[in-house]
């Protein structure tokens, strides 16, 4: 395992620009070594930063994204933190499930809008020009 990475190693690594990694630094997730104007990042920092961009996908927000990382570095540790995120990914699950719901409930909407549009154009003898499907 390597001492440090740069700046540059994890952009590339990770697929994300340096504005980003900075960004996360400037909000206390990551603490890397400087060495001048230089980052250097440790193998923890890679980590660390590796389940930042997990939580970011799974859409949770940097303040929730900093309440785990914290609870990792101070009591409850490791225990409390997986408890943590249990609990958030069980939300973000249902909010998901809700949005889904309502995403059905709106294309069942739009469908029967369509439906009544068309038996009503074929009542009045109008063609339709497109229906999309």
């Amino acid at each position: 395992m390597r001492e440090h990475y740069t700046i540059t190693e994890l952009t590339r690594e990770f697929g994300i620009s340096t504005r980003t990694i900075r960004f996360y630094e400037d909000e206390g997730l990551i603490h890397p070594i400087r060495r001048g104007r230089t980052r250097l990042f440790r193998p923890s920092d890679r980590q660390l930063l590796r389940n930042i961009l997990r939580g970011k996908r799974l859409g949770f927000a940097i303040s929730e994204i900093r309440e785990i990382v914290q609870m990792y570095r101070e009591p409850p540790g490791e225990a409390g933190q997986l408890r943590a995120i249990l609990r958030k990914v069980a939300e973000r699950r249902a909010e998901l499930e809700q949005k889904q719901r309502d995403i059905d409930d709106m294309l069942g909407e739009l469908e029967a809008a369509e439906e009544a549009c068309l038996t009503r154009m074929a009542e009045l003898g109008v063609g339709q020009t497109s229906r999309s499907g």
